[in-house]
């Protein structure tokens, strides 16, 4: 059998485990080159749906809420045949829809899924995978009122892999109990945004059962969703979001909504019981350290809509406990891994490799491969063994009393101020040499070469105001001409006419989705980094401590992580500056803070460390354009 050549060998390993009773019940799960194969008729899947019993009951009519949840699998699939499980669990699926295509469910008479939304049905079923399309409990045909990544949300997609491994109930709709016999008890969840984060808030419960999770654009911090160091982004956006998804009359669920408007704590800005119940990475209801599951990270850079430190803060975690993991990060906007430009079939192929390895058992390469994909421009893309890049170093950039930005420290008694008004990013960045009441600037001299930034900056500064409080925006800027990805048009992308397809098809439900192409721009500016804080939040987000007037005190956070190129010859700019009107809900103070410039910096971290000394300071001022076309972002949610 040696000299078989590997396809061989995995046919006559399939054939050999194989009875002849179960030769002739039909197809038997084959393996190939490291990847199953497609032996299992997607027109003759067996459609069925179940409610699986949960163990809350979130609308509070006296029963148990129940989680209905859409499946096809192989026909051969049950006792003789036990098959793994790939849980898309959505509160889209009769809103706004999955995918690029925003595609939703549509049933037949008989109240079965005929359309499955997104390719991974038309995928996996003939490769041997059960898919099932949960909704979330509040949402679609689930009993219950959503909590936005409450006790609700989790524990309702936690019953569906408790239903799998015989430790909860589910129903057929006459009412007799339904059980998964046809399945190992192996489960995989995936989903983009809102379906992504359940998938990181189920892990956090540490359920038994799910090998796997790959969130995509996910949350793994409501208060960072909606929060930043006391900054509020959006008010009672939680009771919004759950208004919306809720396709019920609006009054079923009026009162869940109003606990949350009372609890989430907008007033403040505060971390309290409300974000610690939504906290998947330390919190009240599951925590990192719970996480059984390996973890596919992906995530983009200028995603604004769930900001990167979502996955940056989880990811870390995940490596300090020694999670198995893989990531991929990209450019783009809110955008799906299938969308991008070039990259659909590695996609696919290395999701199907993922799934294999930690649902079948499949012994393949995807381990083994380099753990980060990460994008450096428009269609360009570098593997490295881990993200950050490893070889990162940071750097402090200072800032002096003439607008530059070095590695010297000004001298002692330097200082530079402003008024924390309320101002859009456009303004804040337009016209740097030039000074302006509600920021101050400060810009390098031309860099002598390519400078790769891999990770979160640190804003360290050290303020007093006048007031007891101000909203503090920190900006790391890029100026220079160059061609990036467009993430503010199309969030990165235009969809075409042209189709590819990934699966079997039927005539209700095809394996087909229109191709992309990346928007590219080129532009004067990039605006890389943004953090912003609560001067109350300076030690604390759970407890706001006032900076009293006229005291100088030590304001230290990290902004939103990136990977981003400054090409030789750009500047790059720290810009402070007040209240950020472009993604925050807050109104500027009106304080005037003084920035200690020998004691402030921004610490970034480079891949290259070294050269920066060389870097030349001007003997001119740096204007910069007057004005930068930045388009206000989309209102987009998930």
């Amino acid at each position: 059998m040696s000299q078989l050549r590997p396809a061989l060998v995995a046919v006559a390993l399939t054939l050999a485990i194989a009875s002849p009773a179960q030769a002739a019940a039909g197809p038997r799960i084959t393996v190939e080159n490291g990847r199953t194969q497609p032996v299992f008729s997607y027109a003759d899947a067996v459609r069925e749906y179940v409610y699986v019993e949960s163990s809350v009951d979130s609308d509070s009519d006296g029963r148990l809420d129940r989680v209905r949840v859409d499946i096809i699998r192989p026909k051969e699939s049950g006792p003789g045949l036990k098959v793994p499980v790939i849980i898309d669990e959505s509160p889209y699926y009769d809103n706004s829809g999955r995918g690029n295509e925003a595609e939703r469910k549509v049933y037949d008479a008989a109240g079965n899924v005929t359309k499955f939304p997104l390719f991974y049905d038309n995928y996996f079923v003939p490769r041997g995978y059960a898919v099932l399309n949960v909704d979330m409990l509040g949402t679609t045909r689930s009993d219950g009122c959503p909590d936005i990544g409450g006790k609700a949300d989790v524990l309702g997609g936690k019953a569906v892999v408790d239903w799998l491994n015989g430790r909860a109930k589910a129903y057929r709709a006459d009412g007799t109990q339904a059980v998964a016999d046809w399945t190992t008890g192996k489960a995989g969840m995936i989903g983009k945004s809102y379906d992504g984060t359940l998938a990181n808030a189920v892990a956090a419960t540490g359920v038994r059962g799910l090998e796997t999770i790959v969130p995509i654009s996910a949350i793994s911090s409501w208060y960072k969703y909606q929060r930043s160091n006391g900054v509020v982004y959006n008010y009672d956006y939680a009771s919004w979001l759950a208004n919306y998804v809720d396709t019920d009359p609006e009054a079923k669920c009026q009162a869940v909504r109003d606990r949350m408007d009372a609890e989430d704590g907008d007033d403040t800005g505060d971390y309290n019981a409300f974000w610690a119940e939504r906290d998947y990475i330390n919190g009240l209801l599951g925590d990192v350290s719970k996480v059984r599951a390996s973890v596919f990270v992906v995530h983009t850079a200028n995603d604004l809509n769930v900001k990167p430190d979502n996955f940056s803060t989880w990811w870390q975690a995940l490596a300090k406990r020694n999670v198995p993991r893989k990531i991929w990060v990209g450019q783009y906007q809110h955008v799906d891994p299938f969308d991008f430009e070039g990259r659909r079939d590695v996609w696919v192929d290395t999701l199907h490799g993922w799934f294999d390895h930690w649902l079948q058992g499949v012994r393949n390469e995807v381990m083994n491969a380099p753990r980060a994909d990460v994008q450096t421009g428009p269609t360009q893309w570098i593997t490295q063994r881990d993200w950050p890049a490893p070889l990162a170093a940071n750097v402090a950039l200072r800032p002096a009393a003439d607008g530059s930005l070095g590695l010297v420290p000004a001298r002692r008694d330097a200082s530079a101020s402003f008024t924390d008004v309320a101002l859009e990013e456009e303004e804040m960045i337009a016209d740097v040499g030039t000074a302006k009441p509600g920021r101050v600037a400060f810009t390098s001299g031309a860099l002598p070469l390519d400078l790769r930034l891999s990770g979160a900056p640190t804003a360290d500064l050290r303020v007093k105001l006048d007031k007891p409080d101000a909203n503090l925006t920190a900006l790391l800027v890029d100026f220079g001409d160059a061609t990036r990805v467009d993430w503010r048009r199309g969030q990165g992308i235009t969809t075409l006419t042209e189709e590819d397809c990934h699966g079997d098809s039927t005539a209700a439900d095809d394996a087909c989705y229109r191709k992309v192409a990346t928007n590219t721009v080129t532009r004067p500016a990039e605006i890389v980094a943004r953090g912003w804080i609560d001067v109350r939040n300076r030690d604390s987000l759970s407890t706001a401590s006032p900076l009293p007037v006229g005291t100088w005190g030590k304001v230290k956070w990290q902004t939103l992580p990136h990977d981003y190129t400054f090409r030789k010859g750009h500047r790059i700019a720290l810009i402070v500056a007040g209240t950020d009107t472009t993604y925050t809900s807050e109104a500027g103070t009106g304080a005037n803070v003084t920035l200690d410039l020998a004691r402030s910096s921004v610490i970034v971290p480079f891949t290259q460390g070294a050269p920066m000394v060389d870097v030349p300071k001007d003997t001119g001022q740096f204007r910069g354009p007057a004005r930068i076309d930045l388009p206000e972002p989309e209102n987009t949610f998930f």
